[in-house]
């Protein structure tokens, strides 16, 4: 495995984004964290997507999940995954286990503003 590059620019090869991705450091697999935002949410902070956290209600676009919302339970920024609450697989000892979601595939229905940081970012329009 080589080390992640800082100066690699772009590539079209696929295998040659994948690589810049799975290489990064946690700092820059936060940006890839995101997701867009509802209709609502646009028009109330004149933004169109946000990252996401823990905390932040989201709804399902797509899988076997479609259509389902739930609070975000944890952020796995090591494999680009979110986990949400209520969307759960029930194993064969009958435990419940979470289903791992590609931030992509949800939208962000309702943001968590309990940190300060993130109040400053989400003003709302003026």
């Amino acid at each position: 495995m080589k080390a992640f590059s800082a100066a690699w620019k772009k590539s079209k090869q696929r295998r040659k984004q994948r690589k810049y991705r799975y290489n990064a450091p946690l700092h820059i697999k936060q940006k890839f964290i995101g997701a867009h935002m509802s209709r609502e949410l646009r028009q109330k902070y004149g933004k169109r997507s946000a990252g996401l956290r823990k905390g932040d209600v989201v709804k399902v676009l797509r899988g076997k999940f479609r259509k389902k919302t739930g609070r975000v339970d944890r952020v796995d920024l090591k494999r680009n995954r979110i986990y949400i609450i209520g969307i759960e697989a029930k194993k064969r000892d009958g435990t419940k286990a979470f289903i791992p979601i590609n931030p992509s595939k949800v939208m962000i229905t309702e943001l968590n503003i309990d940190d300060k940081q993130r109040q400053k970012k989400f003003r709302g329009k003026k």
